[in-house]
């Protein structure tokens, strides 16, 4: 079978045809019909898409187009098949299985939630709602249809970091946040309580300890402890429990709420800490139970044993780091940005980046993986931009630019959906991107 689609204009004698049967894991209706066919070989993965799209609508007629990528040996095309085939060595002489798959593009742009200041931080991993800290020295909690049901009110300094820590679907929600002001403080709060919002609330527990700004905090797979790194180069390990326990000296206090009934407030100190950065610890993670990782401005990734208390492995880059995240395949790669606009990726066990891409233009400020996914994580950057990345090839698959100046954060969110905050003080929702 012979398929002909229109290309710019070309001797029919030189035009070079491939013999490709196109395969993929979608189901019905996203299948084509098993057979090879001929095509010609100058076409992009604009002209692959059109070709999988008519084959689709030959089939059944309703079939309305969507794009679509494709892979050759695991690998994604980013040039035209020929020059791919030749890039890879890879003969034209048999017939070529392409693989295809759901492009990911954002499919809307759902209305920006406006704060008062800079977004310096955002937490997606609770599918119910959406976590922000804002210099405006507040935590927000926000539903998708842009609506601010919880202000989290009492850090002096602007919120550097929000973390999820755990909670009981959308009730007895415990989160973490981290301010300049050198505290963190626990709050709780029901979800589902949408009477009166934005509802005030207050933190039941600050944790002190930190000489300086604290600038990333990271909870244990539990939600039962956290970490912080911090400007005064040291990382800080926290029980969240509410009352006192071997370990967390805890002493009560009295404030007044609304001018009315006095609350108590319990403040806590880290059960231990881990010394060995030289600068600022930007931003930790902490993805097993016994390892947490951390990225400073010293250029270091350090890898920590938690019980033994001491980094057992360490990897330099040369660049002031300002983000780090565990993911990809096997959940062992480690990702991290900084003082120029390379994302990096290292394997554990190596000294030099896996993989590096080179796309923004401008200081990265976040990095974070897609956690069902071995191939695919995000990145933010002063240059106003988030990117999305897939493994499988070095250009971005997507590029968001819903900001008009630097990102500061970003996360996914409900697995399908990019949230980012910045110096524009929106927190800015790309949803529909079908990662697979």
């Amino acid at each position: 079978m012979e398929f002909n689609i229109e290309t710019p204009e070309q001797d029919e004698k030189t035009l070079r045809r491939a013999q490709v049967r196109f395969v993929t894991k979608l189901k019905a209706p996203l299948k084509v019909p098993n057979t090879s066919i001929a095509i010609p070989s100058n076409l992009t993965r604009f002209g692959l898409s059109s070709v999988v799209n008519n084959l689709l609508q030959s089939v059944n007629p309703e079939w309305k187009s969507e794009p679509f990528d494709f892979l050759i040996n695991g690998e994604l095309v980013r040039m035209s098949l020929e020059q791919f085939l030749l890039a890879k060595g890879i003969s034209a002489e048999k017939v070529l299985e392409i693989e295809y798959i759901k492009a990911v593009v954002p499919q809307k742009e759902e209305e920006p939630c406006l704060h008062d200041d800079w977004v310096s931080a955002v937490d997606g991993s609770h599918p119910g709602f959406i976590l922000t800290g804002s210099y405006d020295s507040l935590g927000r909690v926000w539903k998708a249809e842009g609506l601010c049901t919880h202000i989290l009110e009492g850090h002096s300094g602007a919120v550097s970091s929000v973390r999820f820590l755990k909670s009981d679907g959308m009730k007895n929600v415990t989160v973490a946040t981290a301010s300049k002001d050198q505290t963190l403080r626990l709050w709780k709060f029901d979800a589902e309580d949408l009477i009166n919002h934005p509802k005030k609330i207050n933190a039941f527990k600050i944790l002190r300890g930190h000489k300086a700004s604290v600038q990333s905090i990271a909870a244990h797979t539990s939600g039962d402890m956290i970490c912080s790194g911090s400007w005064d180069c040291s990382i800080n390990l926290w029980r969240m429990n509410e009352s006192d326990a071997e370990g967390d000296q805890v002493s009560t206090k009295k404030r007044k709420v609304n001018n009315q009934a006095d609350e108590s407030q319990f403040e806590g100190e880290a059960v231990s800490t881990l010394v060995g950065h030289t600068q600022c610890v930007s931003s930790v993670v902490w993805p097993q139970h016994e390892t947490i990782y951390s990225a400073s401005w010293d250029h270091s990734v350090r890898r920590w044993d938690v019980e033994a208390g001491k980094d057992v492995s360490d990897i330099f880059c040369g660049k002031v780091l300002n983000c780090i995240d565990v993911g990809g395949e096997g959940s062992a790669l480690i990702a991290a940005g900084g003082s120029d606009p390379i994302l990096r990726i290292w394997d554990p066990r190596t000294s030099a980046p896996v993989f590096q891409f080179s796309s923004h233009n401008s200081w990265i400020s976040a990095c974070k993986w897609h956690d069902n996914s071995w191939f695919h994580l995000i990145s933010a950057s002063y240059d106003g931009k988030v990117m999305l990345w897939d493994l499988r090839t070095a250009w971005p698959l997507a590029v968001i630019d819903s900001h008009k100046d630097k990102v500061l954060c970003a996360d996914w969110w409900r697995s399908d959906s990019v949230i980012s905050g910045g110096v524009d003080s929106k927190l800015c929702i790309s949803s529909g991107l079908s990662i697979q």
